[in-house]
């Protein structure tokens, strides 16, 4: 199946998924991850419509940025280390593995620097997978606190990866927690926008089940490329 019809394909998974549930199917977007994948082949999702793209390694995203089209919207999904901190605000209009406060230091000095209101998402380890990034979700409120003293970061909502599963239904309670916890600190004023707070959680093999608890937010690679390089 060609690119473009497998992103029409997962699109209308998206669309019947969140009506189902009683939900705007146009409050779900569909981030391309494009690790490990040809410029052919963002090119081509590009010239399918597809307008939102992830990458978890900075110099292969600085590669493949310079040659794409500059009305992608990059979003970083891999770990950040705080030396990297000035390429990923540089490079991506969203950040969405923040999970230190030395990285935010380093966001909020670069992005001042620059000029630049950067959009992060904070992520959570709901799993509390020892080798997973992410901060334990008891200790996200203090987080989230100390990052609203940052005039330069935006927070607009979370992010997760529960552990590893092949069973999709078994990453239900992951997302549900993740929901919970935002609907929380929703209420404590943590974030850019009460009304519209982010949720990115969910992959090419459980994207369905986040959707259905909330996701705003789909990160979807192989389901869309095939396989990597």
């Amino acid at each position: 199946m060609s690119i473009c019809k497998q992103i029409e394909a997962i699109q209308d998974t998206i669309r019947r998924t969140a009506l189902a549930c009683g939900r705007d199917p146009d409050s779900i977007e569909l981030i391309a991850v494009s690790k490990k994948q040809s410029l052919e082949k963002i090119n081509a999702a590009y010239g399918c419509g597809q307008r939102v793209f992830g990458e978890n390694y900075l110099q292969e995203a600085r590669d493949k940025i310079s040659g794409c089209p500059a009305d992608i919207r990059w979003h970083f999904i891999g770990h950040l280390q705080s030396n990297k901190a000035a390429s990923a605000v540089e490079l991506f209009d969203v950040i969405q593995t923040v999970d230190r406060a030395k990285v935010v230091r380093k966001i909020q000095y670069h992005a001042e620097r620059i000029g630049k209101i950067q959009k992060i998402l904070v992520q959570i380890n709901v799993g509390r997978e020892k080798q997973k990034s992410g901060i334990f979700p008891e200790n996200a409120e203090d987080f989230l606190k100390s990052i609203q003293k940052e005039p330069n970061i935006l927070v607009l909502g979370l992010m997760t990866m529960p552990p590893w599963t092949d069973s999709p239904e078994e990453s239900r309670p992951y997302f549900r927690q993740l929901r919970e916890i935002a609907e929380i600190l929703t209420k404590k004023g943590l974030f850019a926008d009460p009304d519209h707070v982010a949720l990115s959680m969910g992959m090419s093999g459980d994207y369905i089940v986040a959707i259905e608890e909330g996701a705003t937010m789909v990160r979807v690679g192989t389901a869309i490329f095939g396989a990597r390089l």
